[in-house]
């Protein structure tokens, strides 16, 4: 059963020195790279998404064999954990040390930032969950991170919780708005269209019809001409909560002490 959990378990690119490897030896073939496959990657999943991805596709979307990208990764898997990091390394990231910068904005720009690359690449989050995320990218997002919840003032055992509470709402925030404008897209449609035409369907349910109804008054009031206008109200409000709540904790915590 261990030795059975040991070969299923994933391992990492950035482990063992595979992610400094230029290519394998002698031969390779002449005009790749890492940095090009890596690139092409990106904006094949971008295209058409994770499931359409393979390397036989890469392959051709380069001019060459799919062996001969296997010069420059061993798998599938070490290619896409390669998109990845890349993918964050978009990140603009807040200095969090800079002086006189309140860490309630640098939160916000750290959770703005995050949610906008979910949404460009809607094939990051599954992979974000797959993987160890410990490329050099990666890394730099979560060090800045925690050096700005730190700076908010709450006890250290209250850290892990906060930046949870931040970053997993936004990586769900960003998941879904992702997923709908692909959904969207692949339906030539525009999101305002998309959302009426499904709100139409819906309403066909009629269990579905009676809780739209019961909520009309809130989506009245949540304001809004659009769906991105409606979904940037909803997230610059959820994030106000958040922020608010680690003040409160704060306060708290410093009543306690």
């Amino acid at each position: 059963m261990v030795k059975s959990a040991q070969r299923s378990a994933r391992t990492s690119v950035w482990l063992d020195g595979k992610a400094r490897r230029g290519g394998r030896g002698g031969g390779q073939p002449s005009g790749l790279d890492r940095d090009r496959i890596t690139e092409v990657t990106v904006r094949l999943l971008d295209a058409e998404g994770l499931g359409k991805f393979s390397m036989r596709r890469l392959a051709g979307e380069l001019n060459v064999t799919a062996m001969s990208v296997y010069w420059y990764v061993d798998t599938k898997d070490d290619l896409l954990e390669l998109a990845l990091d890349a993918a964050f390394g978009e990140l603009r990231l807040p200095d969090p040390d800079a002086e006189g910068e309140d860490w309630r904005d640098q939160l916000r720009t750290l959770a703005r930032e995050y949610r906008g690359l979910l949404v460009r690449h809607a094939w990051l989050s599954p992979l974000a969950g797959t993987f160890l995320n410990i490329g050099p990218n990666s890394l730099l997002f979560s060090r800045v991170v925690q050096r700005v919840i730190r700076r908010t003032g709450l006890p250290a055992q209250s850290l892990t919780g906060a930046i949870s509470a931040v970053f997993q709402f936004v990586y769900g925030y960003g998941t879904i708005e992702g997923h709908f404008i692909a959904r969207c897209a692949d339906a030539g449609m525009t999101q305002d269209d998309y959302f009426r035409h499904a709100m139409s369907a819906v309403t066909q349910a009629p269990e579905a019809a009676e809780v739209i109804q019961e909520s009309e008054d809130i989506m009245a009031a949540r304001g809004g001409d659009t769906v991105e206008e409606m979904r940037e109200r909803d997230f610059a409000f959820a994030l106000e909560l958040l922020i608010a709540g680690i003040e409160a904790m704060v306060k708290a915590a410093e009543e306690r002490a």
